[in-house]
């Protein structure tokens, strides 16, 4: 399915855990690394080829993640002739994607890479939400810099579990002795100054 211009539609998938890091899939028998992705089949909406496309590829399903945001427009990204089939030169310029920032609000045991008989990656790891793209096929790098700039505002701030940070709440809670400290003033200001006897 291409539109006049011989773009296919697509769906790429960036997939957050708990620490803003990204699901990074290593393309079967290559050497190169890449987010989850895949064509809009005909009546598909770009929800639902994502959700298919998710399974297909990393084994989730809808209920293993949460939607954060989705890129506003389609990004393009031009395919070089000698990666096209034969039967397709002419025609078939590539891609043309709408992106999807994703949380995993399941456990990493939950993906699987054989989840269909046709897998796309044959290992992955949790990568720093910026990528390095120099591991990502030459002609998709652009597309990638502009999802991963336009949903980077969406990142959600992720929980901090500091001990120090902690224990110095605890100080300032509990005065610098462990006397308890004085309570702000129901509206929130200072508390009131004693007065001069």
């Amino acid at each position: 399915m291409l539109d006049r211009e011989g773009f296919r539609p697509n769906v790429g998938i960036i997939l957050l855990n708990a620490r803003n890091q990204v699901f990074w899939g290593k393309r079967l028998r290559t050497h190169s690394w890449q987010f989850p992705q895949g064509g809009i089949k005909y009546g598909e909406s770009p929800e639902q080829a994502m959700y298919r496309e998710l399974h297909e590829e990393v084994g989730l399903r809808p209920e293993h993640v949460q939607i954060i945001a989705r890129t506003r427009d389609w990004l393009r990204y031009e395919v070089p002739a000698h990666f096209i089939r034969r039967d397709a030169r002419g025609h078939y310029r590539g891609q043309k994607q709408i992106w999807y920032l994703l949380r995993l609000v399941g456990r990493d045991c939950d993906m699987n890479l054989r989840a269909t008989d046709h897998p796309e990656f044959d290992a992955w790891r949790w990568n720093d939400y910026w990528v390095p793209l120099d591991l990502v096929i030459e002609f998709k790098r652009g597309v990638y810099e502009m999802a991963l700039t336009e949903l980077a505002r969406y990142l959600p701030r992720p929980a901090h579990h500091n001990r120090f940070l902690r224990a110095g709440m605890r100080d300032r809670r509990h005065g610098e002795h462990g006397a308890e400290a004085q309570p702000h003033s129901p509206a929130g200001g200072l508390p009131p100054e004693p007065t001069a006897g």
